[in-house]
């Protein structure tokens, strides 16, 4: 590599700009000829080389090959999604909480069951419900942005790692945020203004920087429409627990609806997997049926 090549990571993309963060250092720079001519889509999360072009400014020689990437909002290299519900006001919804975490494992992103506002509800209740996501292998926080609790457990999964927070409105995201870096909405003031975001600069995402290390997504998460692309028997592996079900199954091409001598109907029956879940999945498996019909 030449010497006055760096690596960094795209925090920014806006108006032909690419604002590329090493350690404390910010540049804006613009693409080499050569990515121009291939029409290379760069994205917030990209890591890339880049050579310096004058003060605060560089070219983006390279883009280093992504691990993970998530379509809606466009942002490359996400390592989790903290998949945000709140224990009271609104009261979980649960069928809500396994598209989240179907759309996680399609993009293969690893989720966290993050559920604020656990002062608010009797952990009892929730118990029987939070046991079978447990079970699944999915990690589960109950937090607390109001009262502290289980902050610092989940400052420690944020460290180090690109995290995107996903759920729906009410449920204390913003909250949560400040309370894990309570410096970030001034970070984030400070990046707008060096950056130069205004009235008439397109809206889109952005990683904001953790004192600890790593970074979250500032976007509102995941879009529900990804189902679009998703085909009928690909949703049945986003399904943890269906999978190792798929070989009890009598055809190799079981969807787990109307088909006879389904080993995922039979656990169903007998408990082993929760009737939620198995209920989510058809109304899923429902819509993208439709969805599909519709469009061909």
């Amino acid at each position: 590599m030449e010497k006055n090549r760096l690596t960094g990571v795209v925090i920014r993309a806006t108006s032909g700009f690419y604002y590329v963060q090493t350690g404390a250092r910010l540049l804006s720079c613009k693409l080499r000829g050569r990515l121009k001519q291939i029409r290379y889509s760069v994205c917030v999360g990209d890591h890339v080389h880049y050579s310096l072009a004058g003060e605060g400014e560089g070219n983006i020689e390279e883009v280093l090959p992504r691990e993970s990437f998530l379509q809606r909002p466009e942002v490359a290299n996400v390592n989790q999604a903290i998949l945000t519900f709140a224990a009271s006001q609104p009261q979980i919804n649960f069928g809500l909480l396994d598209r989240f975490l179907v759309l996680a494992e399609y993009s293969e992103i690893s989720p966290v069951i993050c559920i604020n506002k656990i002062d608010m509800a009797d952990p009892e209740e929730l118990r029987p419900f939070l046991a079978v996501y447990e079970k699944i292998g999915y990690p589960v926080l109950q937090v607390s942005a109001k009262t502290g609790t289980g902050i610092q457990e989940l400052q420690k999964l944020l460290y180090e790692k690109v995290s995107v927070f996903a759920g729906p409105s009410g449920v204390g995201k913003s909250s949560l945020l400040n309370a894990v870096e309570p410096g970030l909405q001034l970070v984030t003031g400070e990046l707008s203004q060096k950056i130069g975001r205004g009235k008439h600069t397109t809206r889109c995402a952005e990683l904001l920087p953790l004192a600890g290390g790593g970074f979250v997504v500032d976007t509102p998460g995941f879009s529900l429409t990804e189902f679009v692309e998703m085909a009928p028997d690909e949703l049945r592996f986003q399904y943890r627990e269906f999978r190792d079900k798929l070989a009890g199954c009598h055809f190799s091409s079981c969807l787990h609806h109307r088909e006879p001598q389904c080993a995922v109907k039979q656990a169903v029956q007998t408990g082993d997997i929760a009737p939620w879940r198995y209920d989510s999945y058809i109304e899923l498996l429902r819509e993208i049926q439709q969805t599909q019909q519709r469009r061909f």
